[in-house]
Formats: C-alpha cells, sequence, structure tokens
C-alpha cells in the first residue's frame, strides 16, 4: 500500500468514524432528581414542617418518576451515535427498542442550537436537524447532549456541506454581516404586554392546584391568614384596589424578566451567504438558522399597548419552520423594537430599500365593514349587561341600572375599537408581494411574495353577504398559511385576486353576461 493509498483509507475512516453524546450528560441526567428534592424541601418549609402522608406519597412518586427519567436519558447517552457522511447525517439510538435515522444534507433547511441552564453549566448544548417537514413527527433529528464546541463544529460542518452542493460561497469571516443587536434601551417595552399579568394568574392556579393534590389547603397557610388579618380591617375597595396593584407590579416584574431572558444577547446576522441566524437567550440560549431561500415575506405585528409606544415586533414568513408551535417561535426575528427599527430590519432581510409592509398604498375597505364592527360591538355590549338587567329585574331594580350603565360604557369602548379596527384594514399589490394588515388589539401588517401563493379561498358569512362583503384567503405554503384579505366588496376582492395572481383564480369564476 502506498502512503498517499493509506493517507486517504484513514481520511475515509475519520469521515465515517461515528460520534458520541458528551459524558457529562451523565452529570446532568443526575440533576433531574433534584427537583423533587427542592420541592420536598419547599413544601416542609411552607408548612412549617408539618408532612402528612399525602405529600409523603406525592413526594416518592415525583422522585421515582424522576429516576425513571434519569435512567432513560442515561441509556440514550450510552446507545446514541451519529455521523456525517458527504451526503447525508445519520443517527442511530436506543438499545431494546432500536432507532436509526439518516437525512440527506440536500433536505437539511436548519441546525439550531439549544442550551439550558443545566447544559450551560456543563459546556453542553442540543442541536436539532430541520428538514422543514410541517408533521411533529416529521423529519429531522436531534442530538441532546454535545460539547458547545463540538456542536458548533457540527453545525458548520452541515453548512458546508450543504453549500458546497448547493454550489453556494460561504460568508467572508471578515464581513460584518450584523442585522440587529440587543439594545438594553428596548427593555421598556417588555411591560407592555398582557402575558406578565396573565402568567401571575396561571402561577397562582399552579401553585394552588399542586397543594391541593397534597391535601394542603392554601387558605389555611400561615403567610395566607396573615395577610388576610392585614387587609379584613381595611374597606373592601381598598384592598380590591391594593390587589390589582399588587397583581400588575409582579406582572410587569414578570414581563421584564422574561424579556431579559427570552431576548438577552440578542443578535441577527447573516453568518454565511443565504441564510439568516436570530441568537438569544440569557439562560436558555437559542440559536435558530433560516435559509434565505425560504423567505416568503415578512410580518410587522404591533400589540396594541406595543402601538401605543411606538413599538412592534418582526416575524419572517417562510416555509421550512416546523409545525405551527415551531413556525410561532422560530419565526421571530426581532424582540418588542421601535416600529422604524422593525421596518428597517424587514428592509433588510427582505433584500428591499423600503420594506414593503411600509411603501405599499393600502387601499381603504367600504364603509360597510365598519358598520360589521360596530354592530358586532353593540351584540357584545347586550350580551354581557343582559345579566345584570335579567338579575336586577328578578332581585332589585340596582343591578337594572348597573346593566344599562354597563351597556353604555362597553358600547363606547367597543364603537372606539371599532374604528380602530375599521382604519387598521387594507390591502394592496406592491412589486413582487402581497400586502395585507388587519387588527387592533394585535395589528399585522404582512407582506407575502405573490409567486408563493398557490390557491384562494372564499368566505362569506351571512351577515357578510347582506353587506355584499367577502374575506378573501391567499393560501401559501409559508408562514401562517393563509393570509386574509377581510371584509371587501364582492367585485374587489375577486379583481384583487385576479391582479394579484392572474388566472389563478379565473376557472371558478363564472361571468354574468351585461344586462342580467
Amino acid at each position: 500500500m502506498t502512503p498517499d493509498t493509506a493517507v486517504r483509507h484513514q481520511d475515509h475512516a475519520d469521515h465515517d468514524a461515528w460520534g458520541r453524546l458528551n459524558p457529562r450528560l451523565f452529570l446532568v441526567n443526575l440533576s433531574v432528581v433534584a427537583t423533587p428534592l427542592a420541592t420536598f424541601g419547599a413544601t416542609t418549609v411552607i408548612t412549617g414542617g408539618e408532612i402528612n402522608l399525602q405529600v409523603l406519597i406525592t413526594f416518592a412518586s415525583f422522585l421515582i418518576t424522576c429516576l425513571v427519567i434519569s435512567g432513560i436519558s442515561t441509556m440514550r447517552l450510552l446507545t446514541t451515535r451519529y455521523r456525517v457522511t458527504d451526503d447525508r447525517v445519520e443517527l442511530h439510538k436506543g438499545w431494546f427498542f432500536r432507532s436509526e435515522r439518516s437525512i440527506p444534507v440536500d433536505r437539511i433547511r436548519s441546525v439550531d442550537l439549544t442550551a439550558n441552564p443545566i447544559h450551560r453549566i456543563f459546556g453542553l448544548t442540543s442541536l436539532k436537524v430541520a428538514t422543514g417537514d410541517q408533521a411533529s413527527s416529521g423529519g429531522g433529528l436531534s442530538l441532546d447532549g454535545l460539547s458547545a464546541r463540538d456542536a458548533e463544529a457540527l453545525r458548520r460542518q452541515l453548512s458546508e456541506l450543504r453549500h458546497a452542493r448547493q454550489g453556494l460561497a460561504t460568508a467572508d469571516p471578515d464581513t460584518d454581516a450584523t442585522l440587529a443587536e440587543l439594545d438594553w434601551a428596548w427593555l421598556r417595552y417588555a411591560p407592555l404586554t398582557l402575558w406578565g399579568v396573565g402568567g401571575v394568574f396561571i402561577a397562582v392556579g399552579s401553585v394552588y392546584r399542586t397543594l391541593h393534590e397534597m391535601k394542603i389547603d392554601p387558605l389555611e397557610l400561615g403567610i395566607v391568614k396573615d395577610i388576610e388579618d392585614r387587609f379584613g380591617s381595611v374597606p373592601l375597595w381598598y384592598g380590591i384596589l391594593v390587589t390589582l396593584l399588587v397583581i400588575v407590579v409582579i406582572g410587569v416584574a414578570g414581563s421584564t424578566a422574561t424579556f431579559i431572558e427570552g431576548w438577552g444577547g440578542y443578535r441577527l446576522d447573516r453568518p454565511e451567504t443565504g441564510l439568516l441566524r436570530v441568537r438569544r437567550g440569557l439562560l436558555v440560549t437559542r440559536s435558530v438558522s433560516i435559509e434565505e431561500q425560504r423567505l416568503r415575506g415578512a410580518e410587522v405585528a404591533e400589540p396594541l399597548l406595543l402601538r401605543w409606544a411606538g413599538g412592534a415586533r418582526l416575524k419572517a414568513v417562510a416555509s421550512g419552520l416546523g409545525d405551527e408551535d415551531e413556525n410561532s417561535s422560530r419565526s421571530r426575528l426581532t424582540p418588542p423594537v421601535p416600529l422604524a427599527l422593525a421596518r428597517r430590519i424587514a428592509a433588510d432581510v427582505l433584500g428591499e430599500t423600503v420594506s414593503p409592509t411600509t411603501a405599499a398604498e393600502l387601499a381603504p375597505h367600504p364603509r360597510a365593514a365598519l358598520r360589521r364592527r360596530i354592530n358586532r360591538a353593540l351584540i357584545w355590549s347586550v350580551l354581557l349587561a343582559a345579566p345584570f338587567v335579567g338579575l336586577g329585574l328578578w332581585l332589585t331594580p340596582v343591578l337594572v341600572h348597573t346593566g344599562w350603565i354597563t351597556a353604555v360604557v362597553l358600547f363606547a369602548v367597543g364603537v372606539a375599537f371599532a374604528f380602530d379596527a375599521y382604519r387598521n384594514l387594507g390591502h394592496a399589490v406592491h412589486g413582487p408581494y402581497l400586502v395585507t394588515r388587519a387588527g387592533t388589539f394585535t395589528r399585522r401588517t404582512v407582506a407575502v411574495q405573490r409567486d408563493g401563493i398557490i390557491g384562494w379561498s372564499i368566505t362569506r358569512s351571512a351577515f357578510q353577504r347582506r353587506a355584499g362583503l367577502l374575506t378573501l384567503g391567499a393560501a401559501t405554503a409559508v408562514g401562517n398559511g393563509v393570509y386574509k384579505v377581510r371584509d371587501v366588496r364582492v367585485g374587489d376582492g375577486l379583481a384583487f385576486a385576479e391582479e394579484t395572481v392572474p388566472g389563478l383564480l379565473a376557472p371558478f369564476i363564472e361571468r354574468v353576461p351585461a344586462g342580467r
């Protein structure tokens, strides 16, 4: 055997060598047992050391479950093998139930990295190879427990293979491909969300249910009794006001903490030609990649409070991001940022001078669309006030007056929202993009490439038929699947569909001869 032949054989052997998960994953598996121990300790503190049989049974069940999970994870550590060849990535795992998966390099759409706090303590990360299948059990594979260095090297290797097979060049490492980085001034937008307040109620409900399962009455705990004694002597309105204030303060703190954890270290860049990458997370780090050739548009979302403060969020409209839940998480390109910045990033991402979500001249919708929203506000006002009036006719006239006042107030607020929702309606064809806007509690402006529209859906409720309106849905294989143009006149909607994608809707339209 010649030296050159020996070298070639050695390179081939190294190339086909099977890799394994990092042994430090065993320590991560053992840390799972710490959860029931910490829960038992917290319960002991809350109850003042009084532990009943139900608590012991719950603790033992929880501990056994965690031990089983730890054992399964350890088995995965011992049996998982992977390797990368010239044209595919392979994964073998399992002992009693063996699983083998092989994915061609050409089908890889993204390689994402995620590391939770426990993984980060031991210098590990999880790597997920996505193929873009919509089904949750579809293609793709994941390696949970690689060292951070090995995971990054594997991601780079797969990227180079993919680019080599597609004939694309990699990015120049000396070129600054950064599109956006975290600015802590954006933290002012964090409290402008309802999730923080909602999270308070979810947390309280979860704690109450857990204690209730342990046969512990939360209302009998010492801390609850102390709060009850403190507020028992104050007027009811004062107690309610203080309670609401505490909930709001905790909610704001929760929203701010969520922003810091979810978007700490945020960076949007192009690490290589044809690829967008979003890196974010303070405790749980995430690195999400989106192929630009699968990017079909952008969505600027403006929740109500955020819109009043001049902020917005930007999402990618792309294929290959997985099922609905994965798409919702992986399509986020920015945290809440100033609206002007969201529009600028949208233009950069789409390769446009000005984002089509900004440049498009949106056509207004007919006044019938406004009447529909006002009627909806009236109906909801009556439905919500009706119980007060009904009980008042039976019990006391005070409730009748309360019902009428409630109806008037709700109707006034509803009309204001109706006008806002009507003003937000709009649609247009802007170059290669279909642009549509709608929503009041969250105003969404979406630009999607017209050549990505594969069909139209037309819906008309009974009220829409009476008003001569329809809702036109552009069906695509990207993003949310269907992007709607709401409440347009029948003729205008059909003409708009024809202008957007000529010939797609024509076979399904019956033209009425003139004079009929």
